[in-house]
């Protein structure tokens, strides 16, 4: 007699969640998908207005070999299904002064880009590189394939080599003063500072071991996604659904079930459902408030816990084209060290922000009509704290578009025809993240990485997390190696 698969449920389909329903289907799992939004992807959500269409979330595809193993491990290709461009130029930046730079998208690139700028010697690019690959090679592995929580981990060649190596990994200094080793020139600073916004924290406090991130942006080099960010979710569903899994949207949870000690299933606003296993794919916060345990141990210390930032997210439809912008571009602002005390030390929108504008239709036309342009504008702000943030969108509104129009030297207002805006209530309100903050907690603290939410709960049998907000962290290939650390505790 054939034995009954163990069911799991799965609640939020983020790219964290929909890929733990692909690996878990593929080891012979049931699982069921629920999501409060009307199809997959979670913050990797798409928006169709007037004829252009918006990724409205993240942008910036990087660690492709993630993806790449994700659908290998499940028997399938992510090239065949998921048509990438590399990028010549990974992203175009704009400084106050008026300067402007095409980063290539390589290490060999970048070095003669700058040097020849004199922004920086060859020499000193080159050593920076390379303490780069040393955090990789030596902290990559470990801080984000592996279980921070496990002795094994610490036992293994990854932990003991680590712990060995500790005093070198600038875990006890900052990111910026990591850089400041190497560079005295303000747009170096800023250039290499900026990838703390990767995870929503400053490079004034997150430590200097996130130099693993430029590190892997420019060894591996930038790729567009050729029908745009949201084929990606879409893929991994499809992934997911060929080996079983099933989807439930527009279905909110509202409660996960437990007895014992041990989650049972989850309520929804349609039904009730029973579970072995339950893997939220949801804010930590939220989902112990799902599991009616706000003061436990872990809820109280998130509470305590500095969020990441949020964003004000500005949708345009623009009936023009600028051929100096690409599909990534930075403004930066003219006080970086002042941006970042207003947002962390302050709570406070700043003064004159860094300005990310995202255009996919530089990639794929069919993204805006012809001759027009999509633009995403993304400014980082504080988290919501009930902060009147109508009046400050539209405040945000007039320096953004003050900022761009003075550094291009062209007119953009009269060609808007079409303008959404998304703030930290609404982030909050479609996707479940408390306080709106898009990476979940920031990492502006020394033991940032142990502070974050194991993938197995302890406290809860039968629980695990995937999300953003606990381990190893925020960014779409990062949640993606959260399901597969979670997948295979799950699978033993």
């Amino acid at each position: 007699m054939q034995a009954a698969r163990k069911r799991a449920l799965i609640v939020g389909a983020g790219l964290g969640g929909l890929a733990t329903a692909a690996r878990l289907s593929n080891q012979g799992w049931q699982v069921e998908v629920f999501d409060r939004r009307s199809g997959p992807g979670g913050k990797a959500f798409t928006a169709n207005r007037g004829g252009y269409r918006f990724d409205t979330g993240p942008s910036n595809l990087t660690l492709v070999p993630v993806f790449e193993e994700l659908f290998r491990d499940c028997g399938a290709d992510f090239h065949q299904r998921v048509p990438l461009t590399k990028l010549d130029t990974i992203c175009h930046y704009w400084f106050e002064d008026g300067d402007t730079l095409a980063m290539p998208g390589s290490v060999e690139g970048a070095i003669s880009a700058l040097s020849s700028r004199g922004w920086a010697s060859q020499r000193s690019l080159e050593k920076y590189f390379r303490h780069l690959k040393f955090l990789y090679e030596t902290a990559g592995t470990l801080f984000l394939e592996k279980s921070l929580q496990s002795v094994a981990t610490w036992l293994g060649p990854e932990g003991l080599r680590g712990i060995l190596r500790m005093p070198f990994l600038d875990v006890f200094t900052t990111l910026d003063g990591m850089n400041r080793r190497y560079f005295d020139n303000a747009k170096m600073l800023q250039l290499f500072g900026r990838y703390a916004t990767y995870n929503g924290s400053s490079p004034y406090k997150t430590p200097g071991t996130l130099g693993i991130i430029p590190w892997l942006e420019y060894s591996l080099g930038g790729s567009g996604v050729n029908e745009g960010i949201y084929a990606l979710p879409t893929a991994i569903e499809q992934l997911g659904r060929e080996k079983g899994a099933l989807y439930h949207y527009n279905e909110t949870v509202t409660q996960i079930t437990r007895q014992g000690g041990r989650v049972t299933g989850i309520v929804t606003d349609k039904g009730s459902y029973e579970a072995d296993v339950v893997v939220s794919n949801s804010d930590v916060l939220k989902t112990y408030q799902l599991l009616g345990d706000e003061n436990s141990p872990w809820a109280k210390r998130y509470r305590k816990l500095q969020p990441s930032s949020s964003g004000l997210v500005y949708t345009w439809g623009v009936k023009k084209s600028f051929p100096e912008l690409g599909l990534h571009n930075i403004f930066f602002s003219g006080d970086y060290q002042k941006e970042f005390a207003q947002l962390f030390d302050q709570g406070i929108t700043a003064e004159d922000p860094t300005v990310y504008l995202n255009i996919t239709s530089k990639l794929t036309p069919g993204d805006a009509p012809e001759g027009c342009e999509n633009w995403f504008i993304l400014v980082n702000v504080p988290p919501n704290r009930g902060q009147d943030w109508a009046s400050l969108a539209a405040q945000n509104r007039e320096v953004v578009l003050d900022k761009i129009e003075k550094l291009l030297g062209k007119s953009v207002r009269e060609h808007l025809v079409h303008e959404e805006v998304l703030d930290p209530p609404g982030i909050e309100r479609l996707t479940g993240s408390s306080f709106g903050s898009i990476y979940g907690m920031s990492s502006n603290s020394t033991m940032a990485a142990f502070n974050r939410h194991p993938n197995q709960s302890t406290r809860h049998k039968g629980l695990w997390f995937v999300s953003g907000g606990g381990h190893p962290g925020a960014g779409m290939p990062v949640v993606l190696l959260s399901a597969k650390i979670a997948s295979a505790q799950i699978g033993r």
